[in-house]
């Protein structure tokens, strides 16, 4: 499965969520980083919740980019 997950810039490094996972959050240093991160911080949300009997929700949420005159 794929998951979309939203990197922000922040003033000492990175960090990134899922919108389809709520509470699966991480930071890191640098972008490679809070993309190995992210990795892992997915993969740990969704065996937790397998471990508590819920069920793991789809991948649901997709990006686009539009261009607009500034």
């Amino acid at each position: 499965m794929q998951y979309l997950i939203l990197i922000e810039q922040t003033e000492t490094g990175y960090s990134a969520y899922s919108p389809d996972l709520p509470g699966c959050v991480s930071t890191g240093a640098t972008r490679a980083e809070i993309e190995q991160n992210m990795r892992e911080a997915v993969a740990f949300h969704l065996d937790g919740l397998k471990l508590a009997g819920l069920e793991i929700p789809p991948p649901t949420t997709s990006s686009a980019y539009i261009e607009v005159a500034a």
